[in-house]
């Protein structure tokens, strides 16, 4: 009976353990934390100061929904270029899944760029922002929230245009930016 047992618990444990071999978004963001070729940031939504910009009704409550912002970014340099290539790969793969849907691609004076969305047409579950330059680095920012829909998207944008932020502690992925 013990060894039926065990065979079960073997059998159950390699499943569970073989399900899930892709690596999600929040996986990579933990891992990458670790590599000295990224600056990692964690932004609340209150250091965006939209409590004290007038907004209207519908910029509120897009603004309420947003939790934090993640930030990833990643200075290419000389010495880190195999590694650069290894970190856009795996990016673009993660972002290759099922779970994400692409909103738009661009192309800006700092690089190309994609948005993609996960979760349903009604809920947005993160907002990922994704852009590259083989000159430059490269950028990720999860936009995480709470009943986030595409609609209130654009309400977004526009209530942090409105906010006072300026950036204060940023200066070194600004300084990634320039270049």
């Amino acid at each position: 009976m013990k060894k039926v047992y065990w065979v079960i618990v073997m059998v159950i444990s390699l499943t569970i353990s073989s399900c899930s071999s892709e690596q999600s978004l929040q996986q990579y963001f933990i891992a990458s934390a670790e590599n000295p070729n990224f600056m990692s940031f964690d932004l609340p939504s209150s250091l965006l100061n939209l409590e004290k910009a007038e907004l209207s009704e519908a910029q509120k409550k897009a603004a309420t929904s947003l939790k934090k912002l993640n930030i990833l970014a990643f200075q290419k340099k000389d010495n880190n270029t195999a590694d650069y290539e290894v970190q856009k790969a795996a990016i673009k793969t993660i972002l290759k899944s099922s779970d994400f849907s692409e909103l738009m691609k661009m192309n800006t004076s700092f690089g190309k760029a994609t948005i993609q969305l996960k979760g349903d047409d009604d809920t947005i579950d993160e907002i990922v922002i994704y852009g590259d330059n083989d000159e430059k680095g490269l950028i990720l920012v999860r936009v995480l929230g709470d009943d986030m829909n595409p609609a209130s998207f654009v309400q977004l944008i526009q209530a942090m245009e409105k906010s006072d932020f300026n950036g204060k502690g940023l200066e070194q992925l600004g300084n990634l930016i320039k270049g």
